[in-house]
C-alpha cells in the first residue's frame, strides 16, 4: 500500500487593514486649530472693552470738537477751538486750567517718591519671617479697602483746626497756643493731602512689592552671601535688579493715580486756600458738570491724558534703558 503525501498549503495572505471609520472632526482625528478660536476666547473682554472704554473715549473726543452744552438744542462743531482756548494767553479758563495742572504736578512730585520708598521698605520688613507677619500685612493693607469718602470724613474729623483730635493731642503734649490749620493754610494743606494719600494707598504698593520679593530666587541671596555681601549690598545688587519690572509697574500706576487725584482734595480742602489745591480733575469736573461746558471739559481731559501718556512712556523707556 503506497503512502500519499498531503499537499502543502499556501501561506495565508496578509489581512487587509480596515479603512478608517472616524470622520474628520470626530474623536480620534487629528485636531486642527481654527484661526478664529483665540478671538472667541477674547470676545467677552473685547465686547466689554469696546462698550465701556473705546466707545466712550471716541465719544468724548467727538464732544471735545463741539460746543457741547446739554441745555442747548444745537451743539455746533468748533473743531480744535476748545484745545486752542487752553493755549490762548490771557484767557481765564486757560490760566485756571494750567494752575490746576501745576497743583496736580506738585502733588505727584510730593506723593510719588514717598509711595515708592515707604511701601518698599514695608514690604522688605513684612517679607521676613517673624511671628504675626500675616496679621501685620492685613493691618497695613486694610486702609486701602476703604472708600475715598470714608477717608475724607475720617481725616476731616481728625484734622479739624478747632475740634480735631490731632490738634487736641498736639496742644496738650507740645503746649501749642493754637491748632495747626491742616485743612485751610499753606503748606499744611499739602502735608495733609500727601500724608493722607500715603497712609491710604501704601498698602496696595506694599502688597505688589511683596509679591515681587517672593518671586526672587533664594539661590541668588545664597550666592551673594558666599561672596561676602551684606544686607545693603544684597538690596542693591540682588533685590532691586530683580524687582525692576515690579518697580516699573508700581511707578506707572502710582503716577497715574496721583495725577488723577480728586476725592482727597475735594473732601478735605475743597481746593483751598485760593484754589491752590484744586487739581486738574477737580477743575475739569467744575467746567463740565457745573458750567455745562462739556466740550471744553472733554478737551481738558484729553490734554491731561496726553500728558500722562508721555510721562508713562518716559518712565518705561528710562527704566528699560537702565536695565539694558
Amino acid at each position: 500500500m503506497t503512502a500519499t503525501t498531503a499537499p502543502t498549503s499556501a501561506p495565508p495572505a496578509p489581512a487587509a487593514r480596515p479603512a478608517p471609520t472616524t470622520a474628520p472632526g470626530s474623536r480620534g482625528a487629528p485636531h486642527r486649530p481654527r484661526p478664529w478660536t483665540p478671538y472667541l476666547f477674547l470676545a467677552p473682554f473685547l465686547v466689554v472693552f469696546a462698550t465701556f472704554v473705546l466707545a466712550p473715549a471716541l465719544y468724548g473726543f467727538w464732544m471735545s470738537l463741539h460746543n457741547w452744552d446739554f441745555f442747548l438744542p444745537e451743539r455746533p462743531f468748533v473743531g480744535l477751538a476748545n484745545y486752542a482756548e487752553l493755549f490762548t494767553p490771557g484767557a481765564l479758563v486757560a490760566q485756571q486750567f494750567w494752575e490746576s495742572m501745576r497743583a496736580t504736578g506738585l502733588f505727584v512730585l510730593l506723593s510719588v517718591p514717598l509711595l515708592m520708598v515707604i511701601p518698599l521698605a514695608l514690604a522688605l520688613l513684612l517679607n521676613r519671617r517673624f511671628r504675626g507677619r500675616t496679621f501685620f500685612r492685613a493691618v497695613f493693607f486694610a486702609p486701602y479697602v476703604l472708600g475715598v469718602s470714608v477717608i475724607g470724613l475720617l481725616w476731616q474729623y481728625l484734622l479739624n483746626a478747632n475740634t480735631g483730635l490731632v490738634n487736641g493731642y498736639l496742644t496738650d503734649l507740645l503746649g501749642l497756643e493754637e491748632g495747626i490749620p491742616w485743612l485751610t493754610a499753606l503748606p499744611w494743606v499739602w502735608v495733609t493731602l500727601v500724608g493722607v494719600t500715603v497712609w491710604w494707598t501704601m498698602g496696595f504698593n506694599s502688597v505688589v512689592y511683596l509679591a515681587g520679593l517672593q518671586g526672587i530666587d533664594e539661590n541668588l541671596y545664597d550666592a551673594a552671601k558666599v561672596d561676602g555681601a551684606n544686607r545693603w549690598q544684597e538690596l542693591v545688587h540682588v533685590t532691586l535688579p530683580e524687582l525692576r519690572p515690579v518697580i516699573l509697574f508700581v511707578l506707572t500706576m502710582t503716577v497715574l493715580a496721583s495725577a488723577n487725584m480728586f476725592g482727597q482734595s475735594y473732601l478735605l480742602t475743597s481746593g483751598n486756600p485760593s484754589d491752590e489745591t484744586r487739581t486738574a480733575i477737580m477743575f475739569i469736573a467744575e467746567v463740565g458738570l457745573e458750567q455745562f461746558r462739556m466740550g471744553l471739559g472733554a478737551a481738558m481731559s484729553y490734554l491731561l491724558a496726553l500728558v500722562l501718556v508721555v510721562v508713562s512712556a518716559l518712565n518705561f523707556l528710562f527704566l528699560r534703558q537702565k536695565e539694558r
